[in-house]
């Protein structure tokens, strides 16, 4: 008797011993958790307000006019003339007209990988489309300067950079984003829809546009979505194509400039504090903006999500 109680005791403060064990281990993956959640909170809060107080700079220390800012088309710091709009323009061109290309490019290839091909088909395109995630922006802009501009210059007019160059490279940068974020959206649909459309007597191409496109369609725009941010806000590869003139493009062979462009061509050559510079900190600040409307766009879309 003396040795079972023994047993059991020590069985019982082995039992103890392990739940205080678990017990530790769970407070420090919830400290963990918690605090790298507000390390990101903290970091997302401290570079808005940065950015938002020395973006305000030029409007409130240096008197620069916000309407004038945002309307005028004159850009000439060393008149003090600061109209964004050509910038402003250029960058929703530049992002508009490339969504319109890779939209439906990199929809079609998500049906195409999920309802059309084989298995060896998407075993192919999946490390493709993967590759091309990893492939840094200065690639697809040194590739744009050799490949994309002298063909425009020689075959459709102009000199080769202008949007239509910055809305080729920009196509082809996002369009990896939206065909991986598509594809997923694809292979997420129950299986049960194919199965009661074939089962109407569907065909699969009715079953595709009808049925299973309607589905995941909050997805795909949110895919969309996502590619446009990244189109608004690339740098180095649009700058190398597009011209970074000071004016309104008023054809796709025309040079023009974005916010991200005129931020990095002139930062490096404002004294900090100076007109100039705060200047380009409202540009960024502008980026910012936009930014936060995509993300709201974005939630919006994955609220309704019906897959």
């Amino acid at each position: 008797m003396e040795w079972t109680e023994r047993e059991q005791t020590a069985k019982d403060r082995l039992i103890i011993n392990k739940k205080s064990i678990s017990v530790k281990k769970e407070r420090r993956g919830k400290v963990i958790i918690f605090s790298t959640a507000l390390l990101i909170i903290l970091a997302t809060v401290s570079i808005t307000l940065f950015l938002v107080s020395k973006g305000l700079q030029s409007f409130v220390v240096n008197g620069v006019s916000p309407i004038e800012f945002i309307s005028s088309t004159e850009w000439s710091p060393s008149n003090d003339k600061f109209g964004a709009l050509p910038f402003i323009f250029g960058s929703f061109a530049v992002t508009f007209l490339s969504a319109l290309v890779a939209a439906p490019l990199g929809i079609g290839a998500a049906i195409f990988m999920t309802e059309i091909a084989p298995s060896w088909g998407q075993r192919i395109l999946q490390p493709v489309v993967e590759l091309l995630v990893g492939i840094p922006s200065v690639v697809y802009g040194f590739i744009g300067l050799t490949v994309v501009v002298p063909f425009i210059r020689e075959h459709i007019g102009g000199q080769g950079f202008g949007l239509l160059s910055g809305t080729i490279v920009l196509s082809i940068m996002i369009l990896p984003t939206i065909t991986s974020i598509s594809t997923d959206a694809m292979r997420s649909l129950p299986g049960g829809l194919r199965e009661s459309s074939y089962a109407v007597g569907a065909t699969r191409w009715q079953t595709i546009y009808r049925v299973l496109v309607p589905a995941a369609t909050p997805v795909l725009l949110t895919a969309v979505v996502l590619g446009m941010a990244r189109a608004f806000g690339e740098a180095l590869a649009v700058q190398m194509v597009i011209g970074n003139s000071r004016d309104i493009a008023t054809s796709l062979v025309e040079s023009t400039g974005t916010l991200t462009t005129i931020i990095t061509l002139n930062i490096g050559h404002t004294t900090i504090g100076s007109l100039d510079n705060n200047v380009l900190w409202s540009l960024g600040l502008i980026l910012l903006i936009m930014s936060y409307v995509f993300i709201i766009i974005i939630r919006y879309l994955s609220s309704r999500r019906k897959i």
